[in-house]
This record gives C-alpha cells, structure tokens and sequence, in this order.
C-alpha cells in the first residue's frame, strides 16, 4: 500500500493518481487519436508521402522536448501549477492552429506549439509524483498511473476513427480542446500546491547550471536516461509506423483501432502487474529483465523474416510479448532516474525528460521513416537498441545487476 500522502496536495491518494494519469495521458491522446487521420491528412494537405505525415506525431515529442527545458526549472522555481496552467494555455493556442491550419506546413507548426504545450503537464505530473513518494513507491505509482494512462491510448484511435465517421479530421482537434480544458479545470478546483516555497530553488542561469550540473553528473541518472531514450526510440519507431503496418502492410483498414487498442491494454496490464511486485522484486533487476526479453524476442522474430513470410497473427504475438515488456519500464526506468534527484526534481525531469524525449524522438523519427512495407526497421530497432540499453545498465550498476 502506499503511504499516506503529504496533505499539501489537497486531495487522497486514489485522486491524486487518477490526475497525475490524466496529466500524462494528454501526451498519449494528443497522438494516438490522430493516427486514424493520418492518412486522410496527408491527402487533404497534400503531405509529400506516406512516411511524411508521421512527423505529425515526432513534433509532438521534439516540442516536449524543447519545452521540459524551461518548465523544469521554472517548476522549481514558482511552483508546480503556474507551469501547470502555462503549458496548458500554450496546448489550447497550439490546438487553435491545428485547428484552422490551411497547409500541411500550418499543421505541422501547430503541432509543435502542442507539444511545447504538453511539456509543462508532462514535468509536473512527474515533479508532483516526486515530492510526495521515492524509491520503490515511488515506481509503484507510477505503475499505476501508467495502468490509468494507458487506458487512453487504448481508446484514443477509436475516438479519432468515431470522429472521422462523423465529421472532418479537424473534429479531432475540438476533442482535445474539450479534454484539456477539462483537466485544467480539475487541476484548478482541486489540487494545491506541492512544493512549498521553502523548498523552491530561485530561477537563474547559475542555479540551472548547477542542478543541470548535478544532473548530468550523477551516474544512476545519466545512465538510465539514456536507457530510457533508446528503448522509446523503438516504441516511437513502432508508434510512427502502427498506422502503415496495420492498415496498408496488413489491409486491416479500420481494424487498426482494435489492434493499437488491444496492444495498449496489454501494456496498461503489465504496469498493474508490476505495480503489484516492483516493491518486493525491485526496479532494477524488473528492468533489466523486461529489456533483455525484448532484445532477444526481437532478435528471433528478425530472423524470421529470412525463414517464412510475416503474418498478421506472428506480428500480433510479437508486439503483444513486446508491449508486456514495456509495462515494467516506463515507471520503474524514469522511477531511477530521479530518484537521486529529489532535491532538483524539477530541473532534474527537465533535463531527463528533454535528453530522452530528444534522443527517443530522433530515433524513433529515422526508425519511421526506413519503414520499407516490412518490420524489418522496426525489429532491428528494438533489436538493437535494447542491447545497447542492457549494456549501459551494466555500466550503470557496474555489472552487479541482481544485487
């Protein structure tokens, strides 16, 4: 069980984790909704090719990225919710320009200002877990935050694929207006301020540099970041591509809402699980199992490629083990990032959030676009990518992984 909570957020632990899930999941809805429309997008705005409508989902990630920069510290420095209702107010603006974007160039900006938007609920929902919970409850909640959020992506693509039977892609827009403004009011009705002002480190460049000097210093932090980045690298990989893999590779039209979805879940059922055993097994050595499983699955599945045609059903089951897999690393491999960083938490997630998200997002990008009409990039990615994070938590933990 978790422990009681620090009274200064205002509201009970059941509460608290539903929002903080709520908070996170505008990210995953601001993307999985829209992969339904891509195609249509690309159409109507006249996008260059295929591959180039997935940088409608990579700009959310490189504006995240750009964002955490200055809403970390800023967190730090004035408090939570300021940042919390700034980078709710640059979303709305950003989901304006979708909105009446007239050009595939207008949509693409507004992505963007959407994803600087979505920073400031990203870092908070992370500093906030932070200043209340460390160590192993700290992930055990985040675990169950994640089980919440991903309910999101599970029925995102639906709600988009509803939308589009019903009224123009740019309806999707209006629907994650409605959804932010809705949190926003929650947040404002609801939670109190965390982090009181005793405990806030003055915004200034020396104070930056020196919490990003403790940051980047720290091997535990350093080490599972980059961990962090190149195994979501392969997801955003997977993520740019689900769309084209389902629905031109396989010829499932709109099935592909109920193949994301069913994945989605399955991974909501793998945060569950391990929120229930993270505290008596422990992040590390959770982590480093989830990782090497799926370094080796997709090694196998790879070679499959030179020794049968791939079907629908031998993707389903590989992406199914590989989804499991990464419901015991989104909390517990952020959950080790930070958990040195307590005293920093705000400009320690910004600069976790933005090296990730800037390295996952790069990597994930280049992944999407090798998409050849085969899962070859997108096994080799995992492949690959994995292996490198397997041995940098080596170098992390110094080989003592099971200890």
């Amino acid at each position: 069980m978790l422990k009681t909570m620090n009274t200064s957020s205002g509201i009970g632990a059941k509460e608290f984790t539903v929002l903080v899930a709520m908070l996170m999941s505008i990210v995953a809805i601001t993307i999985d909704a829209l992969l339904p429309a891509l195609g249509i997008i690309g159409t109507d705005l006249q996008a260059a090719s295929e591959n180039h409508t997935q940088l409608l989902i990579s700009l959310i990630f490189l504006g995240m990225a750009i964002g955490q920069v200055v809403c970390g510290p800023m967190s730090d420095a004035f408090g939570r919710k300021p940042v919390l209702f700034s980078g709710f107010a640059l979303y709305l603006v950003g989901t304006l320009t979708c909105y009446f974007a007239p050009t595939f160039e207008w949509l693409m900006a507004g992505r963007l200002i959407q994803g600087l938007g979505v920073a400031g609920p990203y870092i908070s929902s992370v500093s906030l877990v932070r200043d209340m919970f460390k160590g192993a409850q700290m992930a055990r909640l985040m675990s169950l935050v994640m089980m919440i959020f991903m309910l999101v992506p599970a029925i995102a693509p639906a709600l988009g694929q509803g939308i589009l039977m019903l009224w123009s892609w740019q309806a999707i827009f209006v629907l994650y207006f409605v959804y932010a403004l809705f949190v926003l009011v929650w947040i404002a009705l609801r939670l109190k301020e965390t982090l009181p002002k005793e405990r806030r480190i003055p915004f200034t460049a020396k104070g930056f540099f020196e919490g990003f000097k403790e940051v980047v210093s720290n091997r535990i932090t350093v080490g599972y970041t980059l961990c962090s980045g190149l195994f979501f690298g392969a997801f955003i990989g997977y993520l740019n591509s689900s769309r084209q893999i389902f629905q031109v590779q396989f010829d499932q039209g709109e099935m592909f809402i109920a193949y994301f979805g069913g994945l989605s879940l399955v991974l909501g059922f793998s945060s569950m699980v391990n929120s229930r055993i993270v505290e008596k097994f422990g992040t590390k050595l959770i982590s480093f199992y989830a990782i090497l499983t799926i370094a080796v699955l997709s090694l196998v599945f790879l070679a499959l490629h030179w020794v049968v045609d791939i079907r629908l059903w031998m993707f389903v089951i590989y992406a199914s083990a590989l989804f499991f897999c990464f419901g015991f690393l989104f909390g517990n491999v952020n959950a080790m990032a930070m958990e040195p960083m307590g005293h920093v938490a705000g400009i320690a997630s910004a600069v976790i959030g933005a090296s990730s998200s800037i390295l996952s997002m790069t990597i994930g990008t280049l992944i999407g676009q090798m998409y050849n009409n085969t899962l070859i990039p997108i096994a080799a990615g995992f492949f690959v990518l994995c292996l490198l994070a397997l041995m940098i938590m080596f170098w992390v933990e110094k080989g003592r992984i099971h200890s």
